[in-house]
């Protein structure tokens, strides 16, 4: 295996920082619903679900497929999933990112 060598930066180079992109995939219509943060914190995921939660049909049972991250699992989302018995959670294994449909189409918008 070939040595890693780090890329380098000149003096002008400037980090634009970076975004998070928050994506919903509905696995029956091919629909996304996404949205970009600034930051990846539970604030932000709840503003996500709050997003999905009212683009949806009232009634409708909502399967929600996600990775193990922190953000996922604090008290105030668990708090706001539980007041919503038609939201049925689904955590992904670790490392399987190709089982979610939604990283699935991440990578097919990356190919592109």
């Amino acid at each position: 295996m070939a040595p890693v060598v780090a890329e380098r930066r000149t003096h002008t180079y400037v980090r634009n920082g970076t975004t998070s992109l928050f994506a919903a995939l509905d696995i029956a219509t091919g629909a996304v619903i996404g949205h970009c943060y600034k930051r990846h914190r539970a604030t932000e995921f709840l503003d996500f679900l709050q997003r999905i939660d009212a683009e949806m049909p009232n009634g409708s049972d909502v399967h929600l497929m996600m990775d193990n991250y922190v953000t996922h699992k604090t008290p105030r989302i668990k708090a706001w999933l539980a007041r919503r018995p038609h939201w049925h959670v689904h955590f992904t294994p670790t490392s399987v990112s190709w089982i979610n449909e939604v990283e699935r189409w991440f990578a097919e918008l990356t190919r592109k």
